[in-house]
């Protein structure tokens, strides 16, 4: 039978998009208010400037090299490095922490009596929330030059060792969800899946892989930060290192957590499964509930302690709503892969379990979007930042993702309610029964076959004989109680006859000793007949739900929202890594190179008498240089006639020329602001020295003269 969509009212397409739409609109309002009033915060550090900046030319080497960063970092011995123009290193060792105040800031200390030239400073530090950042840029001493040095191209945290600590990432982030999401699922929204195999393995296997990428992380986290060679992995001295660090040790908690995790599930699908006094087992749903929900917060806070929320505005609050963030990501993705497993997988998942699950993922849904709201302002902060930046545009795909995942939820939703309301029992009704039934695993749903189930299962335990109408009734009872969707009318009136391949059907025996023959049947035989009409009930029960149009719609359904949550899940992921984007703009603004690191010697000022030979060809010029050092000046020139009177000329040049460095001439061409007034700004002065002054004066179309003068700047 092919499933169809249900009928009643809206189509289940339009209904969720039009109850979605207003929900997405308030979203949309309280992301701009929050966008609008957002502060300057960071988490990636960020270089915001140095001495020398990138670029500059200066007199005479200087004494150290300093940088400046966003926020706090972790520095090595090897993490500055000043390189002279053939390569050779010019610093002296490891880096100095000169912080002070809010200014996070390091220096190196220069050998002294170093050659011009152009030198490259490299760097590499690890930000406060666990990412490896570098950069490079260049500075010339008195001149620049040519240099052996290439810039690096590459990323700190890049290469084979960075792609294998991604993939741990992925693994890791995968692997909790499943664990911690399926763990729930089995405690809030059906306690009889304790005991399927399915859903065991599939939170086995999330700890095995959570546990496994946890491993990886800490062996390569000294190359992912370091050297980026695979073999430093089992360096020993590295590995001491990174158990010092901040992440070293969320990385070690979330180890132990781990340990915890092992009885928690040991427990969950031992013991648990298998108490049947109701009592004792409420008693140990509320032991379970409180102490999986300690570790998962736990685990979930070893991201959040070494992570974006550990740094930037308000850690203190950033950290627990990073903490709820990735509990309700788990709750409602991790749920989801249990619930695709139990449908598919398991044959007497009810719709009870399937109810409570939605309300868990409901309320899941809500704490994603309150704890987004903030993490999104906190890491984005503008709207330039939340388009112009790959920070930015990522968290729209998310949003994109997640409202996608909602409309699929609420078509989900309404497939849930048409297989509750075609089993004949309402929401409530539904969860009572599925209460009763997972107090004790041999109590089912109520259905007409049940005593005569109860009376054919006591037949064969006895050895006494057993007929055909016995296991008709056997079968009806035993679909109806495992599945709330298929009525034990529906399954008693199947043939008998169909049974599985390789089954046979029980044929009277000529010797009397068959079903129906009225003789005892000896317990081996017994037992052979039991097992055949099991496997004939199985048959039975797969084919009518694989005949129920709801189920499999809900199948269908739910299959869409899973591979949609595997998307989502990646994108989350590389977001975790990627530079929040107002980082990457105050990046962007300290890393502006500049043409000179000002050296100020004072404003300069210059009279120089000049005479072209022609009419009104007499003067005086006067010039003002400011600030008067290396870097951008601004220049004015005045040009007085007799009587110190403003003197209107055609054309006056300049040129700057420093002979010792044999640098220039320098044109600068000034524009006229008024009469006999000129101006002109951003003049560079590369170095400091004794600049040679050329003013070049036309009073007419053939007459004209150059004067100039030395005069020290900077």
């Amino acid at each position: 039978m092919t499933a169809t969509a249900p009928r009643s009212g809206p189509s289940p397409i339009r209904r969720p998009l039009a109850a979605v739409a207003p929900f997405a609109a308030l979203i949309s309002l309280l992301f701009g208010l929050v966008l609008a009033g957002a502060s300057p915060a960071s988490a990636h550090a960020a270089l915001t400037g140095s001495d020398p900046q990138d670029g500059a030319v200066v007199a005479t080497a200087p004494a150290e090299v300093t940088l400046t960063f966003s926020e706090q970092i972790a520095m090595g011995d090897d993490s500055i490095r000043v390189l002279d123009p053939s390569g050779k290193r010019a610093d002296s060792g490891a880096p100095r922490d000169l912080t002070s105040g809010g200014a996070v800031r390091y220096g190196v200390q220069l050998h002294s009596g170093l050659p011009d030239g152009t030198y490259t400073v490299a760097w590499q530090a690890v930000s406060a929330d666990s990412h490896p950042v570098s950069g490079a840029f260049t500075f010339s001493v008195g001149a620049p030059s040519e240099t052996t040095v290439a810039l690096p191209s590459g990323e700190a945290g890049g290469g084979l060792v960075g792609a294998l600590y991604g993939i741990a990432r992925y693994t890791a982030y995968a692997g909790f969800i499943l664990l911690a999401g399926g763990s729930a699922f089995v405690l809030a929204c059906w306690q009889r899946g304790a005991g399927a195999r399915p859903l065991q393995r599939l939170v086995v296997r999330g700890w095995i892989a959570l546990t496994a990428a946890t491993l990886v992380m800490l062996l390569l986290r000294s190359p992912y930060t370091g050297s980026g060679k695979l073999s430093d992995a089992f360096d020993l001295d590295g590995l001491q290192a990174v158990l010092d660090t901040k992440p070293g040790a969320a990385l070690v908690s979330r180890l132990l957590l781990l340990g915890a995790s092992a009885l928690f599930i040991a427990v969950l699908f031992g013991a648990y499964a298998k108490r049947e006094d109701e009592k004792e087992k409420q008693d140990l749903t509320f032991g379970l509930a409180t102490g999986g929900a300690v570790i998962a917060t736990g685990i979930a806070g070893t991201w959040a302690l070494a992570e974006h929320a550990s740094t930037g505005i308000q850690p203190g609050i950033a950290m627990p709503v990073d903490v709820l963030h990735l509990l309700a990501v788990a709750g409602w993705l991790g749920g989801l892969a249990a619930l695709l497993v139990a449908l598919y997988r398991t044959p007497d998942i009810t719709g009870g379990a399937v109810r409570r699950f939605s309300r868990l993922a409901f309320g899941s849904v809500l704490v994603l979007a309150a704890t987004g709201l903030y993490q999104s302002w906190r890491q984005v902060g503008s709207w330039s930042a939340l388009t112009g930046t790959r920070y930015g545009q990522l968290l729209l795909i998310k949003v994109a993702l997640v409202a996608v995942l909602v409309g699929v939820a609420w078509i989900s939703r309404r497939w849930t309610a048409r297989l509750i309301e075609r089993s004949g029992a309402g929401p409530a009704d539904a969860d009572r029964t599925d209460a009763r039934a997972s107090a004790d695993p041999e109590l089912s749903e109520p259905s007409a076959g049940s005593d005569a189930s109860a009376a054919s299962a006591a037949s064969v335990t006895s050895a006494t004989p057993v007929s055909s109408a016995s296991a008709s009734s056997t079968s009806a009872s035993a679909a109806s109680a495992s599945d709330p969707s298929v009525s034990s009318a529906s399954v008693s009136s199947a043939p008998v006859s169909s049974a599985p391949q390789g089954v046979a059907e029980e044929e009277p025996r000529s010797d009397g000793e068959g079903p129906g023959s009225g003789k005892e049947v000896a317990p081996e035989r017994a037992a052979q007949l039991a097992r055949q009409r099991a496997a004939l009930t199985a048959t039975k029960e797969k084919r009518a739900r694989d005949a129920d149009p709801e189920r499999a719609g809900l199948r269908r359904s739910v299959l869409v929202e899973t591979a949609v949550a595997v998307v989502l899940l990646a994108v989350t992921t590389i977001l975790t890594s990627t530079e929040p984007g107002r980082t990457e703009e105050e990046a962007a603004r300290g890393a502006a190179p500049a043409a000179a690191t000002p050296v100020t010697g004072g404003q300069v000022s210059l009279s120089l008498p000049f005479d072209t030979g022609g009419r009104n060809g007499k003067g005086t010029v006067r010039l003002d240089i400011s600030p008067g050092g290396t870097g951008s000046n601004n220049v004015h020139l005045w040009v007085d006639g007799p009587g110190n009177r403003p003197l209107d000329v055609p054309e006056v040049k300049l040129a700057f020329t420093l002979e010792s460095k044999d640098i220039g001439p320098l044109p600068v061409a000034p524009d006229r602001l008024t009469e006999g007034h000129w101006t002109a700004s951003n003049v560079q002065i590369p170095i400091a020295g004794d600049w040679k002054v050329a003013v070049t004066v036309r009073t007419s179309d053939i007459d004209q003269t150059t004067i100039d003068k030395n005069v020290k700047i900077g």
